[in-house]
């Protein structure tokens, strides 16, 4: 292979999906994935999008092994990925899920500093060496958080802060692909674009891929390589990011996008000097 065609082969697939198929309710139940196949590539974010039911909450729970697909395959560089609780433990870091809501996915009455502390006891290979306070604050400012967060309980927390909780919590044990599944959607406009450009930033400076999960190509716009867009169990169209947003060839991509934020708006500052917000 020449170097001008190794230049323009793709990289190769982090995360492949072939076929995947999900019915609820039995074999005469509801197809809510019916045939979905994707890939992402190392470092590359991928923007699924869809409206509510569309299916691609059932695909994102697939891929992080909280659901277990009818047909088709979801693996992780070439190694099936099964269900989370008999993953590899390799692969159980390797893939983390940040979830919808941000308050529902932590529990109340544990700290912050408790919360962190499971994760690297339950992975012990990814937990710091030496003082383990020490890192718990660097993780936490890498969240743009003030230590003192680390001994306040998440019922406690707005549910901005919360939300940067979960995103420490997959991020403490040294994942490669991050699943977001509406990461921004139940919090205020000023707070996404806040979580937004964390996410983006992060994405950089850990070396992530992202499975970007949203109902809003606005949203997607901001943080996508490529983007897929899925309705009724299907993707109906896939692409780099701006070619499908401005020249879209479904008439559902263009129903989307004319329900979408201004796409020309970039994702704006946090509001402070620092860069670390912690509303």
């Amino acid at each position: 292979m020449s170097t001008s065609e190794r230049d323009r082969a793709p990289a190769p697939a982090l995360l492949d999906v072939r076929d995947l198929r999900v019915t609820y309710g039995g074999r005469r139940g509801r197809a809510a994935v019916a045939g979905v196949s994707l890939s992402v590539a190392p470092e590359e974010t991928l923007g699924l999008v869809g409206e509510s039911g569309s299916g691609k909450t059932t695909v994102a729970r697939c891929v992080a092994g909280l659901l277990r697909p009818g047909a088709g395959t979801v693996t992780f560089e070439g190694r099936p990925l099964g269900r989370a609780g008999r993953r590899p433990p390799e692969l159980q870091r390797a893939v983390q899920m940040v979830f919808q809501d941000p308050r529902s996915s932590l529990n109340p009455r544990m700290t912050v500093a408790a919360i962190i502390a499971e994760v690297w006891s339950t992975h012990p290979v990814t937990a710091p060496k030496g003082d383990r306070t020490e890192a718990l604050h660097r993780l936490l400012a890498d969240m743009g958080l003030d230590p003192e967060v680390a001994a306040r309980r998440a019922g406690d927390l707005s549910g901005g802060q919360c939300q940067r909780v979960s995103i420490a919590r997959a991020l403490a044990v040294r994942p490669r692909l991050l699943v977001c599944d509406e990461a921004v959607s139940a919090l205020d406009v000023s707070v996404q674009a806040q979580i937004l450009r964390l996410l983006v930033d992060l994405r950089g400076r850990h070396r992530l891929a992202m499975l970007f999960i949203s109902h809003d190509l606005g949203v997607v716009h901001q943080i996508a390589d490529r983007v897929a867009v899925m309705r009724r169990g299907v993707i109906v169209e896939e692409g780099r990011t701006g070619e499908v947003l401005t020249a879209p060839r479904h008439e559902y991509t263009r129903a989307l996008l004319d329900a979408a934020l201004d796409l020309d708006d970039a994702v704006p500052g946090d509001g402070t000097a620092d860069g670390k917000a912690v509303v």
